[in-house]
């Protein structure tokens, strides 16, 4: 395959800055090790574990113990360049034997947090253990029992040194996420903002789009938002804006520099933000207005009780969740509000312009009409 002249890979290599793993990730490979030296005895040390887009690293092991029962592993998170909270942090992972037929079973150890309020992708009382990082586990348990006799029926419990100290520089205290860190990520790899860098990446990828004479590109919030507008328009890599959180970059120079159609995809929350007239999505320069989603519920026919209990969700998720179970259609209205702000930005630049809203799965929860 020849060298990514467009999209994610290629914006991310032009930033020269060095991508690192997430807690999943390391969760993941310390629980593949852990796994390994239950049923066999010996910690692999590097262990080497599959991505969700097929990249295969090796972690060294920072921590490991083995009793009759059970066995753990550790690995420090390296961000890379990304100043993350929880770069040097050891994620352990202690695997326990269960009786055929438990399958895999996932606790929260020291460090990581629990869920106590809903409107989160995990429900009440479960520990703040993602999704995407509990199929990896899930696999790699698979892949290790079948290669040394195990069943998989076992109890994950996952804990990272000093996690609750950390997790009061996030937002998992004021989501309801307590006693410690999530464990996340959607890819394993810990993509790096450098602001200026990754801002003047996003100015080369509409350069190339426009230079391969692409007239449909799409500003994505991440890999999920990838897939879905691949998956809508059948857009190739090259006409991929890897936008993360700077919105504002995108349309900025899109509007100095015009393509034909302009398509935003990203998750519901954080198209909130930009329908709100943010232009740049971090968590930590912006942040889900539920006032501002209630006057949005309003509009689209919610009564006052409903006005109310948007306003005072959890989480954006939690908003748009009441609307549907209320036939409000609070996604459809974010996207609109969302273009709306974006045709603002643009200023009268010939760009036609759609939002499409996703939830973590990548499923669509809200599009726009193309104006």
């Amino acid at each position: 395959m020849g060298e990514a002249t467009g999209g994610r890979s290629a914006q991310l290599k032009h930033t020269g800055l060095r991508a690192g793993w997430t807690t999943g990730a390391c969760a993941t490979a310390a629980t593949t090790a852990a796994y390994t030296a239950l049923l066999t005895g010996e910690f692999p040390d590097p262990v080497s574990i599959s991505l969700p887009k097929g990249q295969t690293p090796a972690f060294a092991l920072a921590a490991e113990k083995l009793t009759g029962s059970s066995a753990m592993a550790g690995i420090v998170k390296d961000a890379g360049d990304d100043p993350d909270v929880t770069h040097g942090a050891l994620v352990r992972a202690t695997v326990q034997k269960l009786p055929a037929g438990a399958g895999v079973v996932f606790r929260a150890g020291a460090g990581v947090g629990t869920v106590t309020r809903p409107g989160l992708p995990l429900e009440v009382g479960e520990p703040a253990i993602n999704p995407v990082p509990r199929q990896m586990m899930r696999e790699h348990i698979a892949r290790v029992a079948a290669a040394h006799g195990g069943t998989g029926d076992v109890e994950v419990t996952v804990s990272v040194d000093d996690g609750e100290e950390i997790a009061r520089s996030t937002w998992n205290p004021r989501l309801g996420i307590l006693g410690g860190l999530s464990i996340l990520g959607t890819t394993g790899i810990v993509v790096p903002y450098s602001c200026s860098a990754w801002i003047d990446s996003i100015r080369r990828g509409v350069d190339v789009a426009r230079a391969a004479g692409r007239t449909h590109v799409a500003g994505c919030t991440g890999s999920t938002s990838e897939k879905t507008v691949v998956a809508l328009y059948g857009l190739p890599e090259d006409a991929l804006l890897d936008m993360g959180d700077f919105a504002g970059a995108v349309l900025k120079y899109v509007r100095r520099h015009p393509v034909e159609r302009l398509t935003i995809c990203g998750g519901f929350a954080k198209l909130s933000k930009l329908a709100a007239g943010h232009l740049d999505l971090h968590s930590a320069r912006s942040q889900v207005d539920k006032g501002f989603l209630a006057g949005l519920a309003r509009a689209g026919g919610a009564d006052e009780e409903l006005a109310a209990a948007v306003a005072g969700a959890n989480t954006g998720l939690a908003a748009l969740q009441l609307c549907a179970a209320r036939g409000v259609p609070l996604g459809d209205l974010v996207a609109q509000a969302a273009r709306d702000q974006a045709r603002d930005v643009l200023r009268g630049a010939p760009v036609r312009v759609d939002v499409v809203c996703i939830d973590r799965a990548g499923n669509v929860v809200g599009r726009s009409a193309v104006a």
